[in-house]
């Protein structure tokens, strides 16, 4: 009798489950196999079981790391990158990485651990107590709660739906701590379980919508094909690269969007932006915006006013005439657009004017011979162009290699010095411009790919994410961090006007040794001062792939304030006189 009465216990015992388990089984379900978060409570037990159920968790040293790198993980897959993260504090500092998500429409969901709701709605003071979706709601694209174990299935399965369909974006998904404790019939929170069938529906372009476009491209004098990085995203490289090529058009990369075609490319106008946005009477924008990154579309970046036609290709029907006219919406998601171009050109596709062509062609080529001699330089201690100019070429001959970019002076010269030959290698702030994505982006570009990733960070930028050296050097991952280190933040000469014995607001430590924060973790450091160390070093690290830190010593005096967006800092006219 004994001996039954164990073995019922121990049936009954298999043939239960856990809010734990539930949530584990519907993402393993639904292809979602790696986690990027910190443990904490209510989820320290959660990351352990993900970890023993064959699931890949990646543990970082602050939230918002985690959740940019879940964020790029949804931009390089498709797929949902998954945030988790402990309640309140720990909710919040994921709640900035899931706002710079949906902003940049990138799949991301964040899980976080919250409150029982009866205290927090009756604000009795738990611990960590915060009613996390409503905070969250107004920063994503949509928020869940879950209270029941039942209905775990069904929170997941709209979380992904709604972070990849349509417009992709940052969903939140709230798992208050009671939930994961709570049990239930195995059998029924196996069948409660849901996989998401078809989370991103094409959409397919209206047929009438895409011959206006032909006609509006056909009709031009100066066309213009501009990509930003929802042209990345949709993977329909191809025939991306097609559509560019037979139409002869020249083409203007956004950052995220070099590389679809290489920056070297005959018909890449890269190298003449100015001329291309001011000149160009037909813009087909495809996967890009016309926010600030492009002036919006107006004012003397874009010459007379009025006098551009624009096609936009985009999956959100509301971006059309946000801010000025588009005579030819087209939407629909990308791969569909494109593919319903390609067809629409058939195959007597007329070449564009020849004098179009050719003005865009001499000034690039003028500008690039312009540029030639500053990225040459090898004086010590380094400009941004001579060190640029060392990583370029870097890049031209390691092209499969992951660029991750962030800072002010050394993003913005990057972007356009440092060529890009393949699709979703250049990785960067993107459309809000923030600092501190650039080792939450190297850890999940080296996880989900297993390509070797050159993290190039301004030293301001490197500031808000640098202790995730450690979890480089932890999970051994093949990046190569370059600070480009000039003692401050746009330049480190600063002077305190005051006279006082504090050093300027924008000053940092001079002579500063960043490499020994990696070295400090089991990594690899080197301190270069001119382009041809920097190089050497680089290559070192790339062919060996450990976790490398490179302190690169920038001229103090080198950069611009705010680099090349200085104009929107505001002056005082006081302060002038």
């Amino acid at each position: 009798m004994a001996e039954a009465a164990v073995k019922t216990a121990a049936e009954a015992e298999r043939e239960l489950t856990d809010g734990f388990q539930l949530v584990i089984d519907a993402l393993k379900l639904n292809g979602i196999n790696t986690i990027y978060g910190v443990p904490g409570i209510p989820i320290t037990d959660f990351g352990r079981m993900a970890q023993a159920a064959g699931m890949r968790v990646i543990s970082f040293r602050h939230e918002q790391n985690a959740g940019n790198a879940a964020a790029i993980a949804g931009f390089l897959t498709k797929k949902p990158g998954i945030c988790l993260t402990v309640s309140a504090p720990g909710f919040l500092n994921g709640l900035t990485a899931l706002a710079n998500a949906t902003t940049n429409c990138f799949p991301m969901i964040l899980i976080s651990g919250s409150s029982e709701r009866e205290i927090v709605d009756l604000q009795q003071g738990d611990y960590e107590e915060m009613d996390q979706l409503a905070i969250a709601k107004p920063l994503c694209k949509a928020a869940f709660r879950v209270l029941h174990a039942a209905d775990i299935g069904i929170g997941v399965a709209r979380a992904i739906r709604a972070a990849v369909s349509g417009r992709p974006g940052g969903v939140y998904l709230d798992l208050p701590a009671k939930l994961f404790a709570q049990v239930i019939d195995a059998e029924a929170g196996a069948k409660s379980l849901v996989k998401v069938v078809d989370p991103a529906p094409a959409q397919i372009p209206a047929p009438a919508a895409v011959k206006r476009a032909l006609d509006v491209l056909k009709s031009a004098k100066r066309p213009l094909i501009i990509l930003g990085k929802g042209a990345a995203y949709a993977q329909a490289d191809d025939d991306i690269r097609a559509l560019v090529e037979k139409s002869g058009v020249p083409f203007l990369p956004m950052s995220m969007a070099k590389g679809l075609l290489p920056d070297t490319h005959p018909q890449s106008a890269g190298a003449a932006r100015s001329t291309v946005l001011k000149d160009a009477d037909v813009v087909m924008l495809i996967g890009a915006r016309l926010n600030w990154l492009l002036s919006h579309g107006k004012g003397k970046t874009w010459g007379a006013p009025y006098s551009k036609k624009f096609i936009q290709v985009d999956i959100e029907p509301k971006e059309m005439d946000s801010i000025v006219e588009v005579v030819a919406p087209l939407v629909g998601d990308i791969g569909s657009c494109v593919a319903a171009l390609l067809e629409g050109m058939g195959s007597d596709w007329p070449s564009p004017p020849a004098d179009w062509v050719g003005a865009v062609n001499s000034k690039r080529e003028e500008n690039i011979a312009k540029m030639a001699p500053r990225l040459m330089k090898n004086s010590a201690p380094m400009d941004y162009h001579g060190a640029l100019g060392a990583l370029r070429t870097i890049i031209k001959e390691r092209p499969d290699t992951i660029l991750v970019n962030e800072g002010a002076n050394t993003l913005d010269l990057a972007r356009g010095i440092i060529d890009i030959y393949k699709p979703r290698k250049r990785l960067d702030v993107g459309t809000w411009g923030v600092m501190g994505i650039g080792t939450g982006f190297a850890i999940a570009a080296a996880i989900e790919t297993g390509k070797p990733v050159l993290a190039v960070e301004g030293d301001s930028a490197f500031g808000f994410c640098g202790m995730e050296v450690e979890t480089i050097c932890r999970y051994r991952l093949p990046i190569c961090v370059v600070v480009f280190n000039n003692d401050g933040i746009y330049r480190g000469t600063d002077v305190n006007p005051s006279g006082g014995s504090d050093v300027a607001t924008t000053v940092f430590v001079k002579g500063s040794r960043y490499d020994k924060m990696m070295e400090a973790f089991g990594g690899a450091g080197a301190n270069v001062t001119t382009p041809d160390e920097l190089r050497r070093a680089v290559n070192d690290a790339l062919d060996s792939g450990k976790p490398t830190l490179i302190n690169a010593v920038i001229d103090p005096a080198a950069g611009s304030e705010s680099g090349r967006i200085g104009n929107l800092n505001p002056q005082s006219a006081l302060r002038k006189k």
